[in-house]
């Protein structure tokens, strides 16, 4: 048995057939078939019925699959520890961020770590919809902003900004020249959404119930900001943003305007748990440090509130 066979349990279990899990695995469907044929001939069980719609677990395919995700999580901590060292050991730090990041905090704490350890690369790593918190699991990065709500399992996160939402709207939609836009003002437009983030993190971005107890239009799916904010400009459907998307993602297409009656988007650093080191501490020391600068000259970032309270991040 090998890991490269329990990577297929696991992407057919979660695709439901054996189509689109070889399209996800970049092997074609005839060898995954085999090597699944293989498996369940090497294990002595079947692990999934086969039928016109796909694939469905067996029970013992069930059992057989949570065994294997576990297996899999556990080969990329390995590979996770192995990577962090290697990156101690150039003297580089990975900062992951996601789309606007934590705004101008983002870039201001880079650029004054380096300053600080010229001896160190800091190498930007730029995630799409979701994605910080499992980088950061997988070793892909040392420290990131994370945008919240985030599983934040086996991380330390602290709240180091905050910042209002905003509505994105082709430049000439009837409630492009407004100064504000209550969330029910948008409930019949289609909006744009993803399928690579978690439900939550979706619903949350989507003010999903909205307060009369109804559910978003969803319009269009998309994979990244740059293909939302296309489908923004050419009037496909609307997004939700936070404000200093309006500032790094100006385009004369669009039009943002903020939203007034939703909660604001929380920025989380984080890192693994276990994977703290001295790079680390100085990254988050200087966050901190620019965090309370940048709060107590009350300048506010996009929208108001530039940064937020610093404190434990729950999720």
């Amino acid at each position: 048995m090998e890991l490269r066979q329990l990577n297929y349990l696991v992407a057919i279990a979660e695709e439901g057939n054996l189509g689109r899990a070889a399209a996800r695995l970049y092997v074609s469907q005839p060898a995954l078939s085999y090597a699944l044929r293989k498996l369940e001939a090497e294990l002595g069980v079947p692990l999934f019925e086969r039928h016109p719609g796909g694939v469905t677990q067996t029970p013992a395919g069930r059992d057989v699959v949570a065994e294997a995700r576990r297996t899999v999580r556990q080969a990329d901590r390995v590979r996770a520890a192995a990577e962090r060292h290697r990156c101690r050991q150039k003297a580089a730090l990975r900062v992951g961020f996601e789309a606007s990041g934590a705004g101008e905090l983002t870039t201001r704490a880079r650029a004054e770590f380096a300053r600080r350890h010229p001896e160190v690369r800091v190498e930007p790593k730029r995630f799409d919809w979701g994605q910080e918190a499992a980088a950061l699991r997988a070793g892909r990065v040392d420290v990131a902003f994370v945008w919240l709500p985030a599983d934040l399992t086996d991380l330390h996160a602290e709240v180091v900004h905050t910042e209002p939402r905003v509505v994105g709207l082709p430049i000439g939609h009837p409630l492009a020249g407004r100064t504000g836009i209550g969330i029910l003002d948008v409930k019949d437009e289609p909006l744009l959404w993803t399928e690579r983030a978690p439900r939550d993190w979706v619903d949350w971005w989507a003010v999903n119930p909205r307060p009369d107890g109804s559910t978003p239009r969803w319009g269009p799916k998309n994979d990244n900001v740059e293909e939302m904010l296309e489908q923004v400009a050419e009037g496909a459907a609307v997004c939700f943003a936070p404000a200093s998307m309006a500032l790094y993602y100006a385009r004369p297409d669009l039009s943002w305007v903020p939203l007034t009656d939703v909660e604001p988007l929380r920025v989380a650093l984080a890192w693994y748990e276990g994977a703290r080191s001295p790079l680390v501490e100085g990254f988050a020391e200087v966050v901190r440090e620019l965090a309370a600068a940048l709060r107590e000259d009350g300048a506010g970032g996009p929208g108001g509130e530039r940064g937020g309270g610093t404190g434990p991040a729950r999720g």
